[in-house]
């Protein structure tokens, strides 16, 4: 039944990110959390959101800037290899923790900050950032927002570009977390195998639905609506996490 209901939300969220480009990966990793172990839900929501992202960029791959993405792989292969020499294993309640604060980026004065990603130095720094926050809290959809507000990209190519970066940090975090789990050898907590066969066409098709209603909204609507839903999101997970800081999880 969880498995089952699971997928309701994978073919949910992947919608909602087809629209925004994030929040939908906010709100996936949330339910997963709630559901499995830490490593599972990490390496669960990678592979769904590789699958999610992948078919999102493909549906829009004549709006994808290849040269943002080249500048971000490299700085992604950076957090690779620095994730590589630490140890992180959180707990739920740190990952609501995480979860909750991550939208608070969102609203950082971009105006001051100056960051876009259309510039080399700042897709190196966005794939170096990103893919780091993306391991440690499970998303970094709010921070990657920071890197292409201020962009001169239409809505098409701030959520085709974006999609196609994500592929790199989930992939990170896939073997980061899932590393480990097949060293020991043991239970993984991960879902049945048929889980992840049927994850992938819903969250293709997710892909399909969000870019259907990306193509009604205008520019200004997109970038207003993104920054409100991923903070409310996130004001529901620092609830859980006090929930669980206080029934000692934490």
């Amino acid at each position: 039944m969880t498995s089952l209901l699971l997928l309701i939300v994978v073919l949910i969220t992947s919608t909602i990110s087809g629209v925004f480009g994030m929040a939908g990966g906010l709100v996936l990793m949330g339910a997963l959390a709630l559901a499995l172990p830490v490593s599972a839900a990490m390496v669960t929501h990678g592979a769904v959101q590789i699958v999610a992202n992948g078919w999102r960029a493909l549906l829009h791959r004549a709006h994808v800037r290849w040269r943002i993405i080249a500048l971000y792989a490299l700085g992604s292969a950076g957090a690779a290899g620095a994730l590589a020499l630490v140890t992180y294993q959180p707990t739920r309640a740190w990952v609501f923790l995480l979860l909750g604060l991550t939208p608070l980026l969102a609203w950082l004065p971009t105006r001051h900050l100056r960051l876009d990603a259309a510039r080399p130095a700042d897709a190196f720094a966005c794939g170096l950032t990103v893919t780091g926050l993306n391991v440690l809290a499970g998303v970094a959809g709010p921070l990657l927002d920071v890197f292409f507000v201020r962009t001169d990209l239409t809505r098409h190519q701030i959520v085709a570009t974006k999609a196609a970066t994500q592929v790199f940090s989930h992939f990170v975090k896939m073997l980061f977390y899932g590393a480990p789990l097949v060293a020991a050898a043991q239970s993984t907590g991960l879902p049945p195998h048929w889980f992840f066969l049927a994850a992938a066409p819903l969250a293709m098709l997710g892909a399909v639905l969000g870019g259907k209603i990306l193509d009604r909204m205008s520019d200004k609507s997109f970038l207003k609506w993104t920054r409100w839903i991923v903070t409310g999101i996130g004001a529901v997970y620092l609830v859980q996490a006090g929930a669980l800081f206080a029934a000692g999880e934490g």
